[in-house]
């Protein structure tokens, strides 16, 4: 084959030129003259998501709102607060020398979640979140901010229903909690640690936790991490329905350790419409004081079952006394529900109506007995405001005198109302007043209800002194009240 001696000398220099072209760049990258990519970028558009969480997190993330609060409490270092040696105390006079009068008081801040079941404004949250606060602030996801009024809230329960002034808010839809499953997917939505908007999932850990935060425990536990600021915030399940409250958690550190509870939603919707109504919840009292049946106590009563509310007491002239319930009678069913445990009967008859005859089922000395029981109202107690401004509270919360209370506390004539709790600092705890104190006047008015005492208090500036005068064991003595200006 003849040989192109101009094709041979192309090709050599076509090589020479592929030669330098590498070394000139290996030159320019170890220079630094191009810069060499450090990754790939993708050309495509994402692929979309799988998770259906995302979409429930978008959709539920703009009704869940931060609520920050303020409160007044006590100072624990004021030394003028009754409990120093007095004037001339080397202690007290070192400290105030160094730093001066405290005040006796100060303002604490805390955050907390809650979300909107109406679009008109209505904000479920804890009660604890906003329990003693004088004032309550509702930042929406948007990051608008409004000031909130307690509509209703339930100590027991510990929920608390809101309201702000604005309209056409996104709402969260409440679900049905008594068919949620353990095992079944949940999200957490709230502010966790002031981190708004943040979103946790998991599952049902369990139903039906009694963990001691109150007589009506019904809790759902789940390992959605839970944290402090999370509290009032929605659980809800994969529909983005709401199945339950953030309420507590189980922690050591502070933190989540993957268990955490919340309030049934179910709980909530039978009391909210009451709070939106009458700011309280009104609930059935039986009478008896209950115990849990121990297989010990089973035996010993020949039930066969560690089932059901044992009775240990009956309280004079209650629903109970009347239906002919006695101590040591074991209630195993209330308006034909099962009483599993002791836990269960608060529940069922707090939930009773005012007036309505329930039939309760017993085993007496092994044998069933069913007798009826005509429910009444169980006495709450309530906040006792000056008149003038529900802001001047005296710090105390008073309820009627049962015939019960009356015997238990010693009270002759069995009238007055009963200091049923006084809050630190307060002007009430100030005054030396005790829970477990019986007013039997006010303002040298006769006191025998909760309206007499809120009578006597009308007309009253908040600098006014109220003198009350109590029932404390075998003594009565005077006392003498100043609200907080």
């Amino acid at each position: 084959m003849r040989k192109n001696p101009r094709l041979k000398a192309w090709l050599i220099i076509l090589g020479i030129l592929m030669a330098a072209g590498g070394v000139l760049t290996l030159a320019a990258v170890r220079t630094g003259a191009v810069a060499a990519p450090l990754w790939t970028e993708s050309r495509q558009a994402p692929a979309p998501s799988s998770s259906p969480w995302v979409a429930v997190a978008k959709e539920d993330t703009p009704a869940v709102v931060n609520i920050s609060t303020t409160q007044v409490v006590k100072n624990p270092m004021a030394l003028d607060n009754g409990e120093g040696s007095g004037p001339g105390d080397p202690f007290q006079d070192f400290f105030q020398h160094s730093f001066g009068d405290m005040p006796r008081t100060l303002q604490t801040h805390s955050l907390g979640s809650g979300f909107i079941i109406r679009e008109d404004g209505y904000v479920v949250t804890n009660n604890h979140v906003v329990d003693s606060a004088t004032d309550i602030t509702v930042k929406l996801s948007d990051g608008r901010q409004f000031p909130a009024k307690i509509v209703g809230r339930d100590e027991k329960t510990d929920l608390a229903l809101l309201k702000i002034d604005t309209k056409s808010l996104p709402v969260l839809t409440l679900s049905d909690s008594d068919r949620l499953a353990v095992g079944e997917p949940v999200m957490a939505i709230g502010n966790a640690f002031g981190l708004e908007g943040t979103v946790t999932t998991g599952i049902v850990s369990a139903k039906g936790r009694v963990i001691g935060e109150g007589p009506y425990d019904n809790f759902i536990q789940t390992d959605a991490s839970i944290n402090p600021g999370n509290s009032g915030g929605p659980l809800v399940n994969m529909a983005g329905h709401v199945v339950g409250i953030n309420a507590a958690i189980f922690s050591q550190s502070g933190g989540s350790v993957g268990i955490g509870f919340a309030i049934p939603i179910n709980e909530a919707k039978s009391i909210l419409p009451e709070l939106q109504a009458k700011g309280h919840v009104t609930r059935g009292w039986l009478g008896v004081s209950i115990q849990s049946v121990t297989p010990e106590l089973s035996k010993a009563l020949h039930l066969g079952d560690n089932k059901g509310a044992l009775v240990a007491q009956v309280m004079p002239k209650s629903p109970a006394a009347k239906a002919g319930v006695k101590a040591g009678d074991v209630i195993v069913e209330y308006e034909g529900q099962t009483v599993t445990s002791s836990s269960d009967l608060p529940r069922l008859v707090a939930s009773t109506p005012i007036g309505k005859s329930a039939t309760v089922k017993v085993l007496r000395d092994g044998q069933p007995l069913s007798l009826t029981a005509q429910i009444t109202e169980l006495s709450e107690p309530q906040q006792v405001a000056s008149a003038d401004s529900n802001r001047e509270k005296l710090g105390m919360a008073v309820q009627p005198l049962t015939p019960a209370l009356a015997q238990q506390l010693g009270v002759p004539d069995r009238t007055g109302v009963v200091v049923a709790g006084v809050k630190d600092g307060s002007p009430a705890a100030e005054a030396g007043i005790q829970a477990g104190d019986v007013i039997v006047q006010a303002n040298r008015q006769p006191v025998r209800s909760v309206t007499d005492l809120r009578k006597a208090l009308a007309g009253q500036k908040p600098s006014d002194a109220t003198l009350l005068q109590i029932h404390r064991k075998d003594a009565s003595l005077f006392v003498a009240v100043t609200a907080q200006g």
